[in-house]
């Protein structure tokens, strides 16, 4: 009798396992790739040194963990690898977990805002953005209980600081 309660709890264990796409596993295969630029950014590429913050500005880079951003830069020899893999991307944001905020754009260009959480713990802002021309961008802003004020007052830290502009150099010279 152990042992089918022991097999009976290893199958369902198999069984119950999902093999959802998520961005992080997308991340995970596709940043080695020679196709896709991989970034990862630490809260410290925003140079605060020089700047006086508000409580809020300051509870607000506290909540930041980190930003990915991983890039495919549309080539006119692999045009349906593009397409497959913008569709890839899509097809992951329609998941429950990841709620559309805005989208902007047309057939040609687009831009989209995601989040992973509830209004008032964000764990994760999404920004996926596409050209057929120039390719597609999804950036990930990774947090610790993020309130949406949160990413309005990062934002205004991010205008008002010193960025490491060099840790983007490898996105700007791909994308030209």
């Amino acid at each position: 009798m152990r042992i089918v309660v022991i097999v009976a709890v290893f199958v369902l264990s198999l069984v119950s396992c999902e093999n959802k796409e998520s961005l992080q596993k997308y991340f995970v295969e596709n940043s080695e790739s020679q196709d896709f630029i991989a970034l990862d950014l630490a809260p410290s590429f925003i140079n605060t040194e020089k700047l006086t913050l508000t409580s809020e500005e300051k509870e607000a880079l506290s909540s930041f963990k980190k930003l990915n951003v991983l890039a495919y830069k549309n080539d006119s020899l692999h045009k349906t690898r593009f397409e497959a893999e913008k569709n890839k991307v899509k097809g992951i944001l329609k998941e429950e977990a990841y709620e559309p905020l805005m989208k902007f754009g047309n057939t040609d260009k687009g831009l989209s805002v995601y989040l992973v959480g509830n209004d008032e713990k964000i764990d994760e802002f999404v920004l996926f953005a596409s050209g057929k021309e120039e390719g597609f961008v999804v950036a990930r802003l990774l947090g610790d209980n993020m309130k949406p004020t949160d990413v309005v007052n990062l934002v205004e830290v991010i205008r008002k600081a010193d960025l490491d502009l060099d840790q983007l150099k490898p996105l700007k010279e791909a994308l030209k």
